[in-house]
């Protein structure tokens, strides 16, 4: 790879989502992806890490990244400054209206496991009867009774159906409560519920403009469906091998695997030119 002061990176933003992009399998970065961000930010380019995760779950990896610029985290709801560990912006879901779009879903398809992720810099997330927990940097706060999912504000709620797979259990939420929340697939057995309107592209957007970068000069990076509204928003979207086959429809193009550093492999390519 060339070195920076030698290239002219293309563009001024680049976006990463974590999981199953940015992240191995094992949960660590490697070594040649951070040295290709670390020459893009060289080359003058911004990087903002765009993940589903709220913040609590999003931290430690930022701070082992030494990153210390902004963060969109809870599919756009949280705009955090890891440097100042400090939240920017905040949405949050209307229980009432959650819990009325629950009952559309379960209506229409049976009684659903649940949990709900609270806002916040150290919010929990709260996992009612059922709920396949998948494992995390932070303990899980389990709780017999569904109603004390809605005892403190939340960024979003985690659906799960005992036999639907979860393409099936989005498209049927999408259906029924579509008009009440967002609802989006973000990784294996993780359905949400978000407040209406609220994409990882309205966050980004945000945070894009705090740091004075446009969509005409973003590349992004993701692996889920969760990730097509952020490449309907930047200028390229580049899909990971290991990505959903929704997501690889509306890629400009796809790279190799979070396994095989296929950010760090389009990023050199462009370092390159």
């Amino acid at each position: 790879m060339t070195s920076p002061a030698a290239s002219a990176f293309p563009y001024t933003l680049v976006a990463t989502d974590l999981d199953g992009t940015l992240l191995r399998p094992d949960d660590t970065v490697s070594e040649r992806t951070r040295e290709a961000l670390a020459a893009v930010t060289a080359a003058g380019a911004a990087h903002i890490v765009v993940t589903g995760r709220a913040v609590p779950w999003t931290r430690h990896i930022l701070d082992d990244l030494g990153y210390n610029g902004l963060a969109v985290c809870g599919q756009g709801a949280q705009v955090y400054h890891a440097g100042e560990h400090r939240l920017l912006t905040s949405v949050t879901l209307d229980r009432q209206l959650a819990g009325l779009a629950i009952a559309k879903v379960e209506a229409e398809v049976g009684p659903l496991y649940l949990a709900a992720s609270q806002d916040g810099l150290d919010g929990s997330v709260v996992v009612g009867p059922g709920y396949r927990v998948q494992e995390g940097p932070l303990a899980n706060v389990l709780v017999d009774d569904v109603a004390d999912l809605w005892t403190a504000p939340i960024n979003k709620v985690y659906i799960q159906h005992p036999e639907l797979s979860d393409d099936a259990l989005a498209a049927a939420a999408r259906e029924v409560a579509g008009d009440l929340v967002g609802v989006t697939m973000a990784g294996p057995g993780i359905v949400e519920l978000l407040p209406l309107g609220l994409s990882k592209a309205t966050g980004l957007s945000l945070a894009a403009r705090r740091l004075g970068v446009k969509a005409a000069g973003t590349i992004a990076f993701g692996d889920m469906p969760n990730d097509i509204p952020m490449f309907g928003w930047a200028a390229h979207g580049v899909a990971m091998a290991n990505a959903h086959d929704e997501l690889k429809a509306v890629a400009d193009e796809i790279t190799t695997s979070n396994a095989d550093d296929g950010i760090a492999a389009v990023l050199e390519r462009f370092l390159t030119v």
